[in-house]
């Protein structure tokens, strides 16, 4: 993986042209040293999962079922069909995809066999959606086979020990999807948020600064922070200096726009002359 990671930094364009050999690479290696030797995927064997050949299980006998997790592995006829539905065509899928993408069969004549192509493989890709919707719905009905490869070749997870905790916990699980949750919500909340006026809304009544005028009025732009401005501006009523681009580019955004120092509500602006500016002139 730190190789990976060192040619997707150095050699960006090399690792894009081949990533999807990469991927199926490690689809693959994963694949021959779990479920070829019978053995857990990594994420499995974290959630105490195995694959159970369902088919098998449905000839045991009562007798020889005790706790309803009996039942032998997968057979090498489904281990490789499992193989290569998995690894060989999501591979097989994201090159066709990336060809028929890169020769344009979408923008091809109506009656051309690219674009009947492009139209099956549009109708294939829905027909897939709809298929693993309906296939997730059975899931969470009757609790198996969570993909459709599973369903078609009789692979079900089952326990592999009935009386071993799984290694994550629910607490932890549930820790984790708040977290993810309550940080997706304020990476979307964040910048909506004017976070200088909420600053002067809780500091303005210990700010020194309320009276438009005051000597205590920084020279500098309460936006960019330039001291001192170039071409100065004044709020109206405040009176409080801005940059021209920093206070119109503010005012044009909206027109309820509050000063950055006193909070003010800024109905114009004025230049060092005598001229006022209303918020929608553009000098």
């Amino acid at each position: 993986m730190g190789t990976i990671r060192y040619a997707h930094v150095e050699l960006p364009g090399w690792l894009s042209r081949y990533e999807p050999e990469l991927d199926a690479f490690l689809q693959f290696l994963i694949w021959r040293f779990s479920i070829w030797v019978d053995k857990p995927t990594p994420g499995n064997a974290l959630m105490n999962l195995r694959y159970r050949n369902e088919n098998a299980t449905t000839m045991l006998r009562k007798e020889e079922v005790r706790t309803g997790l009996e039942g032998p592995g997968l057979t090498k006829s489904q281990k490789l069909w499992y193989c290569l539905a998995i690894v060989g065509g999501h591979y097989g899928w994201t090159r066709l995809q990336s060809f028929s993408a890169f020769r344009s069969w979408g923008n091809s004549e109506q009656s051309s066999w690219s674009r009947r192509a492009w139209v099956l493989l549009q109708r294939a890709e829905s027909f897939y959606k709809a298929t693993s919707f309906l296939n997730l719905l059975l899931f969470l009905y009757t609790g198996r086979y969570r993909s459709i490869v599973e369903r078609v070749l009789k692979a079900r997870l089952v326990y592999e020990r009935p009386n071993m905790n799984r290694a994550v916990s629910f607490e932890y699980m549930n820790r984790q999807l708040v977290w993810n949750e309550f940080s997706e919500l304020l990476l979307l909340i964040l910048p909506l948020l004017n976070t200088a006026s909420i600053k002067k809304i809780l500091f303005f009544p210990f700010s020194n600064d309320q009276s438009p005028g005051s000597s205590a009025e920084d020279d500098a732009c309460p936006v960019c922070g330039v001291n001192p401005i170039a071409i100065s501006f004044i709020a109206i009523p405040c009176e409080h200096k801005y940059c021209y681009y920093c206070l119109r580019t503010r005012c044009s955004a909206g027109s309820s726009f509050h000063c950055l120092r006193c909070n003010a509500q800024v109905m114009a602006m004025k230049r060092s002359s005598p001229q006022v500016n209303s918020i929608g002139d553009d000098s």
